[in-house]
């Protein structure tokens, strides 16, 4: 773990006036665990900071002033895209040059007429939001209608698949992520 996350929680509860136990109270962590995380011997997942920055009154990026200025492979611009293609879709990868990621972002267009294939599962989710278009969803063999704006959360290892089954492409982001590493 990173001990300027720890030095900066521990000085930022500080100026608070916080003890241990009030962060403990709001957060749902326990007192030994937030200590361990102030004195930088603990990882934190991002659910646990974001607790902490909320009790604490902060965004989670209060911890991370520097990020965004010093990593410059953390941000896609749109004339970074690029574009694969596929028979019935094409695929521009939306992610970041991070080694190892939890997750995978896509946007993905799914041409007029794509035919529905047949459902199938895989370790993981996966998250999709329609932006514009319709398109179908097969999950555990039901047929859902998507509209822009719609989404829709899965677990991978349940039978799905997608198809745009109209007369004009239907533009969505995909996010997918493995099962868990541990």
């Amino acid at each position: 773990m990173n001990s300027n996350l720890g030095d900066l929680i521990r000085r930022l509860r500080k100026e608070k006036k916080m003890t241990l136990k009030e962060v403990s109270e709001k957060t749902d962590l326990s007192i030994s665990f937030l200590s361990q995380v102030e004195r930088s011997l603990c990882s934190i997942t991002l659910l646990s900071l974001r607790k902490i920055s909320e009790a604490l009154g902060v965004s989670p990026s209060y911890f991370f002033p520097d990020t965004i200025q010093t990593d410059k492979n953390m941000i896609r611009r749109a004339t970074d895209k690029q574009v694969k293609h596929k028979s019935s879709f094409t695929y521009s990868d939306l992610s970041g040059d991070v080694s190892n990621p939890l997750f995978v972002p896509i946007l993905v267009t799914l041409l007029p007429g794509d035919k529905k294939g047949t459902p199938f599962s895989h370790d993981g989710q996966e998250f999709i939001y329609v932006v514009d278009g319709t398109m179908t969803i097969i999950f555990d063999d039901i047929e859902y209608d998507l509209y822009p704006g719609d989404s829709i959360h899965i677990d991978s290892t349940r039978p799905h698949n997608w198809f745009n089954n109209t007369d004009k492409p239907a533009n969505f982001i995909y996010v997918s992520a493995a099962a868990s590493r541990d």
